[in-house]
């Protein structure tokens, strides 16, 4: 589907109905702009609760708070580049 729109003055773009449909937007939701050589590829953000369970979790690592798997990621990136 190729839908056409102007940007305003502002830098501002109205995404056609036909391509809010399409992709199952409405207001509030948020979008990301791809950049691929010449040309924008606009994409829904996913939802992270829909991404649950999408990667296995090591299982050192489950039930570890988020800071401490932080702390370990850098100590380990610290270590590597030594």
């Amino acid at each position: 589907m190729e839908v056409a729109s102007r940007l305003t003055t502002k830098g501002q773009v109205t995404i056609p109905k036909a391509v809010r449909d399409a992709l199952g937007l409405t207001e509030g939701d948020a979008v990301v702009f791809r950049v691929q050589g010449q040309h924008a590829v606009l994409a829904r953000t996913p939802d992270l609760l829909e991404l649950a369970g999408a990667v296995s979790v090591p299982a050192a690592k489950r039930g570890v708070a988020w800071d401490e798997i932080r702390k370990r990621t850098r100590a380990s990136r610290m270590t590597s580049r030594r």
